[in-house]
């Protein structure tokens, strides 16, 4: 179902029609298989989305102890650290997302975004095309290409 869905998204050219593919993909993401998981899963997000970043961070760092595998988890956490302002650690887990789920829009888009504000903009560029491969109209994407490569016109070289 989830190739079926990228395969979609690939092709699609509305971006109502994108952002629905986008929902069912981020539904399949968040299902572990298990129940209480998945139930834990909602909890330590609706943690993180009241601001306790380290409280987040320990929960979705249980849930990768008990399910390793578990995509979306490695995904939340680096989103957490990242709005801790730990980039570092972030992009550690955008790195396992990625590892898990080349795919995974979500974390090339927190990475593009890490990137930029680290002023790294050609490995932000580089990013941004692997996006573009995943999904080609993907609405922001053209704009952040052209911020970026402007950037690296005005000497914001930096690898």
């Amino acid at each position: 179902m989830l190739d079926d869905l990228f395969a979609q998204l690939r092709t699609a050219t509305a971006p109502a029609e994108i952002e629905a593919l986008q929902n069912g993909i981020w539904q399949q993401w968040l299902s572990s298989g298990d129940a209480t998981l998945d139930k834990d899963m909602e909890f330590s997000m609706r943690v993180m989305h009241a601001e306790e970043y380290t409280q987040a961070i320990s929960l979705f760092t249980r849930l990768i102890l008990l399910k390793p595998d578990f995509t979306e988890a490695w995904n939340k956490r680096a989103t957490a650290y990242y709005l801790r302002g730990d980039f570092k650690a972030s992009l550690a887990d955008i790195a396992e997302t990625l590892r898990r789920e080349p795919r995974h829009f979500g974390a090339l888009w927190g990475k593009v975004g890490i990137l930029r504000q680290l002023g790294e903009y050609r490995r932000a560029l580089r990013v941004l095309g692997r996006l573009a491969a995943i999904c080609p109209h993907l609405p922001g994407l053209q704009e952040q290409e052209f911020s970026l490569r402007e950037r690296l016109e005005d000497g914001g070289a930096l690898e």
